[in-house]
């Protein structure tokens, strides 16, 4: 047995609204806010890592991290592996970022870093599928939406909430799914 139930996945993509959605006022959404920092346990999205290790986090951002129990996904190790992977050997700025994200992501707890099973992968890649066709994703946004969706369903399916600054895709996965649960803020 896969762990996929196919017929299930079908079923569950009913709320395919069969038209391009539209970014929403940030006043509609769930920002992080500086006079709340208690709440749901957080799944980190790959921004916030990147975001920290530029100096782009709000402090209060901070806060809440140090706050809440933190936990991490493989798919945002993908994307951190796949960063260096990118990286010109030659540039001799590589070397710091590649010993920035081994730091990273060796500091990441085993018991707090999660792979999403299969059931979490086939539903993300058919809501992924729908979204590219309904917002008229190419290239490399198609992967992007892929991976979030793996990151959104993830968190979905262990009670966490997504942190991120990725307003408008996590939006959308808000429209198309809206018991998911996501905190937003902006960079400084």
């Amino acid at each position: 047995m896969s762990g996929f139930d196919f017929d299930a996945a079908l079923r569950w993509a009913r709320f395919d609204p069969r038209k391009t959605l539209a970014r929403r006022q940030d006043s509609d959404l769930p920002f992080v806010r500086g006079d709340r920092i208690g709440g749901q346990s957080l799944l980190l999205d790959t921004c916030v890592y990147i975001d920290q290790m530029q100096g782009r986090t709000p402090d209060f951002l901070e806060v809440l991290i140090a706050n809440r129990q933190t936990n991490h996904s493989s798919v945002a190790i993908q994307e951190l592996m796949h960063t260096i992977g990118v990286l010109d050997p030659e540039d001799g700025r590589t070397g710091a970022v590649i010993d920035a994200i081994r730091t990273l992501i060796l500091s990441m707890p085993a018991h707090r870093t999660f792979v999403p099973d299969a059931d979490v992968l086939g539903r993300a890649a058919l809501l992924s599928g729908m979204i590219c066709r309904l917002q008229s994703y190419a290239g490399d946004h198609k992967l992007r939406a892929l991976l979030d969706c793996v990151l959104f369903l993830q968190a979905q399916k262990l009670g966490f909430s997504v942190l991120t600054a990725n307003v408008a895709d996590f939006d959308i996965l808000l429209q198309l799914l809206p018991a998911g649960r996501v905190l937003f803020y902006r960079r400084q």
